[in-house]
């Protein structure tokens, strides 16, 4: 169970780090506006005789275009930016069943192994040695991972982050697929503040800063003559789904842009991340149960009891707080349609995780089976050893078998001679009716026994 501890730390650390990377890069801490950071000096404006007009692309940019690709594709298909990104959502889950597979059978054989790991460490005590040996030894013929398939539940986590950056960036990513130079973007900024839609201030502080591109897509539509004048590849997207603008940043304090936003989408935006947070919970609740019910011990028998303090359920314990207030937090700090992505994800991984279950489930029952039948039939084999050994010890209470007992058959025959060579004894003084000493000083003359000398005795034999 020590091991298993380590474990569950190892991949809760893991986990960790991930979430502060993500939480790092969605508050903007380390974006930056290459555009907004060269102001005309009255600062109502971007200078863009400053800014490069070549573009370049680093090493993360060629992770995101493959996803900037696809959800571009989506989108020119369905016309919808909300409808683009559950596709993209769905076609994800679809690529990763395979990771999700190996991460659903890894956590459900750590949960079995519960058992079999309480009872090394029962059987070893302190020897730890022995004891981490016997557990990988176990590990290694079960074919476990320590990590229990943790690692493989982290990639939809890895690809939130590509997936941020493009729904971050629409106008670079998926209109111009990361090729833009920042003086055809600094052009869309001026374009924006000489129509009005937006201020100099915005695009330069803070997360305004880091999020102009999301904010002005509601923008462009009203100033399309104007942004294709700068370059044909600029295109007025439909960001809403349902009445929800997802361009935009949910707000905690929703009553009070109802006369900004409308109510609806106020409403609406709000209760996204709310949402993504409660699927999320129920995701990973729904998951830990599933992990419990295979919790079985050696002989194919469900153990509630283990269950409880199995490897997964503690890892579990951090997940059922962690990721849903995770997913809220995110909600609240980038564009709406995140949350669309998110939620969608949690949903079809409800429904995957249904399927999976059942899958295992139905694989490890019939393993389960296996050992009941196996117990039961050892069980019968050692009843009847026992009938049999009941059997010969009643036949020989001394348990005098083979060469081993010869000894014991030695004495044995010794004690019964013994025992005869007394009773004879006795039998023999009762039947003369005295004891040796009375025999010493019977009368010699004793007319009870006239031949007790020999019948040819004669007393005055010898006499003169």
């Amino acid at each position: 169970m020590k091991q298993h501890r380590n474990n569950s730390r190892r991949s809760g650390l893991i986990v960790l780090i991930l979430v502060l990377i993500l939480a790092l890069t969605l508050t903007g801490c380390s974006i930056s506006n290459p555009a907004a950071q060269h102001l005309t000096e009255d600062g109502t404006s971007v200078n863009i005789e400053s800014l490069s007009t070549e573009y370049k692309l680093g090493l993360f940019d060629y992770v995101k275009l493959p996803f900037s690709y696809l959800l571009s594709w989506l989108y020119n298909l369905t016309g919808n930016f909300g409808v683009a990104l559950i596709l993209f959502a769905l076609i994800v889950k679809i690529i990763l069943l395979p990771a999700s597979a190996k991460s659903k059978k890894g956590m459900m054989k750590m949960s079995r192994l519960t058992p079999q790991v309480k009872a090394l460490e029962e059987k070893y005590g302190d020897d730890k040695q022995a004891y981490q040996a016997a557990v990988n030894e176990l590990y290694r013929k079960e074919g476990a991972s320590g990590c229990g398939g943790c690692i493989w539940s982290l990639l939809p986590l890895l690809i939130l982050i590509p997936l941020y950056e493009i729904i971050r960036e629409p106008i670079t990513w998926l209109m111009f697929h990361g090729r833009v130079s920042d003086a055809t973007l600094g052009q869309i900024q001026n374009a924006l503040i000489s129509s009005g839609s937006m201020t100099a201030k915005a695009l330069s502080s803070g997360r305004s800063a880091a999020y102009w591109q999301m904010s002005a897509m509601p923008y462009i539509q009203t100033n399309l003559e104007a942004m294709k004048a700068i370059s044909p590849s600029i295109v007025a997207m439909n960001t809403k789904l349902l009445g929800v603008e997802l361009a935009t940043i949910p707000h905690v304090l929703f009553w009070n842009y109802f006369a900004v936003s409308g109510v609806w989408n106020a409403v609406g935006q709000f209760l996204l991340p709310i949402l993504s947070g409660g699927i999320n919970m129920v995701s990973v609740l729904i998951g830990q149960k599933q992990n419990n019910a295979v919790v079985v011990d050696k002989n194919g028998n469900q153990d509630e009891e283990m269950a409880k303090s199995s490897q997964q359920a503690q890892s579990n314990k951090m997940m059922t707080y962690l990721m849903p207030l995770m997913s809220v937090y995110i909600g609240f700090v980038a564009p709406a349609g995140l949350s669309v992505y998110w939620i969608v994800q949690g949903v079809f991984s409800l429904i995957q995780d249904y399927f999976l279950n059942k899958h295992y489930k139905q694989v490890y029952d019939a393993e389960d089976e296996i050992k009941r039948q196996n117990a039961a039939k050892e069980a019968a084999l050692e009843a009847e050893r026992e009938r049999l050994r009941a059997e010969r010890r009643a036949e020989n209470p001394d348990g005098m078998v083979g060469a081993a007992s010869k000894k014991k058959l030695q004495q044995r025959q010794k004690n019964e001679q013994a025992a005869k060579e007394a009773a004879y004894q006795e039998m023999k003084a009762a039947a003369s009716g005295m004891t040796d000493a009375e025999g010493a000083s019977e009368d010699p003359d004793d007319s009870r026994r006239p031949n007790r000398r020999g019948r040819n005795y004669d007393p005055h034999r010898y006499d003169d």
